[in-house]
C-alpha cells in the first residue's frame, strides 16, 4: 500500500456455525462429548474475505453478532490490533473470559487473515518467517477408547513419522497405569505425553508422576487443575527428571499467563489461538514467554496455528489434536497433514491458507 493510499475498511462481519459429530463418543479426565462446534467468522473488505474460527458453542456466534460486529465494521483492515482494542472495550461489561474471548479470537484471526490477503502475502511472511516447519505431537488417546483403540491410534501416528504422542488419563485412575503401559508397548521409543485435564488431586498426581515416569512419560499436562498454581508448582518441582509439567490451554487473557509464569507453575506454557485472543493474543503470550525464558506450545487447532507458529522461534510444537485435525481437513480447503513429524505451511497461498468448503460444511450448519 503506497503512502497516502486510502485505507481499506472492514465492510461486514459474517458469522457461521457448524456442529460436527465425532466419529465415536470421546472423553478425557473430566469431560465427555459426541460433537465439536466450530464458529466461523469472515471479515469482508471490498471483495476480499478473511477467515477465522474458534472451537466454541453456538452462544459464541450469537455473542459475536451482538457485541463484536459493530465494534469491527468500519475499522481499518490493515490494523487488526486497533480492532482488537475496540473489541476488548466492547466486551468490558460482559467479562473477558470464556465466550467473549473465543468470539474475539475468531474475529481477530479473521482480521489478520484479511490483512495478509489484502497485501497478497502468506500470514507467516507478514509476521516474519523464522522457520519453514513446526514439530507436532499426535493428540487423542481418549479415556473412552479401549486399549486396542488406544494402541492403534498412537502407534498409527508413530508409523506416520510423528515421534511424540499424547493420551488422556484421569477418568478412571485405577486403570491409568495399565493404559500408559499399553501405550508404551504400542509406540516403542517414541515420546509419550499424558494429559489429566485437571482430574487428579495434588498428592494423587504426584504418585502418578512417579509411576508414569517409569514408563518414560516426558510430558504431564494439567496433572491438577490449572487454577491450582501451588499444586502445579509442587508437581513441577517434584516430578521425575525429564518430565515437563504443562498447562495454559484455558488462558483467555494475558493476566492468566502472567500469573502462571510468575508462580513458576509449569515447565511449558500452552496457549490456544482460538481462546487467548486470536493471533494478536497469541503473539502477546509468546512475548511474555520470551520475557520469562520459558517455551510455548500451541494447543489444538493445528492448521489455524501453523503460520503463526512459523513466526515464533521459541515455539516448541503444535498439538495435532485428533478432533480438530479431522474437522479442519473435512471443512477447510488448504489443510496440510504432517509429514515426518512436522507441519509445513503452503507459502504459495495468501493469508493462513485456509478456505471454508461451504458445500461440505453446510451439512453441519447449526
Amino acid at each position: 500500500m503506497s503512502r497516502g493510499a486510502p485505507k481499506r475498511r472492514v465492510d461486514e462481519l459474517k458469522i457461521l456455525c457448524y456442529r460436527v459429530p465425532t466419529d465415536k463418543p470421546e472423553s478425557d479426565g473430566t469431560f465427555e462429548w459426541t460433537s465439536t462446534t466450530v464458529v466461523v467468522v469472515e471479515a469482508v473488505a471490498s471483495s476480499c474475505r478473511g477467515l477465522g474460527f474458534s472451537y466454541a458453542s453456538l452462544a459464541t456466534a450469537t455473542f459475536t453478532r451482538e457485541f463484536l460486529a459493530q465494534a469491527v465494521v468500519g475499522c481499518d483492515a490493515f490494523s487488526p490490533e486497533a480492532a482488537w482494542q475496540r473489541m476488548a472495550m466492547a466486551v468490558r461489561n460482559q467479562g473477558r473470559a470464556g465466550v467473549s474471548a473465543m468470539a474475539l479470537s475468531a474475529v481477530d484471526t479473521a482480521l489478520w487473515d484479511l490483512k495478509a490477503r489484502l497485501l497478497e502475502l502468506p500470514l507467516a511472511s507478514l509476521l516474519g518467517v523464522v522457520r519453514l516447519e513446526v514439530p507436532v505431537y499426535g493428540s487423542g488417546g481418549f479415556t473412552s477408547y479401549s486399549l486396542d483403540e488406544l494402541q492403534r491410534q498412537l502407534s498409527g501416528w508413530v508409523e506416520q513419522g510423528i515421534g511424540r504422542v499424547k493420551m488422556k488419563v484421569g477418568r478412571e485412575p485405577d486403570a491409568d497405569a495399565e493404559r500408559v503401559r499399553a501405550a508404551r508397548q504400542a509406540i516403542g521409543d517414541a515420546e509419550l505425553f499424558v494429559d489429566a485435564n485437571g482430574a487428579y488431586a495434588r498428592k494423587q498426581a504426584l504418585g502418578f508422576a512417579e509411576r508414569f515416569g517409569e514408563e518414560g512419560v516426558s510430558w504431564f499436562e494439567e496433572p491438577v487443575s490449572s487454577t491450582d498454581l501451588e499444586g502445579l508448582r509442587m508437581l513441577r518441582d517434584r516430578s521425575p527428571g525429564g518430565m515437563d509439567v504443562s498447562a495454559g490451554e484455558y488462558g483467555y487473557d494475558l493476566a492468566y499467563f502472567r500469573r502462571m509464569l510468575a508462580a513458576q507453575a509449569v515447565d511449558v506454557i500452552q496457549a490456544d489461538l482460538t481462546r487467548c485472543g486470536g493471533i494478536t493474543g497469541f503473539l502477546r503470550v509468546a512475548a511474555l514467554c520470551d520475557a520469562f525464558d520459558l517455551p510455548l506450545s500451541a494447543h489444538t487447532a493445528p492448521a489455524l496455528s501453523l503460520q503463526v507458529a512459523c513466526a515464533l522461534p521459541q515455539l516448541r510444537h503444535i498439538e495435532y489434536f485428533f478432533d480438530h485435525a479431522r474437522i479442519e481437513e473435512m471443512i477447510f480447503d488448504g489443510f496440510r497433514p504432517p509429514e515426518g513429524g512436522t507441519m509445513r505451511p503452503n507459502l504459495g497461498r495468501d493469508g493462513h491458507g485456509l478456505q471454508l468448503r461451504r458445500q461440505t460444511a453446510h451439512r453441519y450448519a447449526v
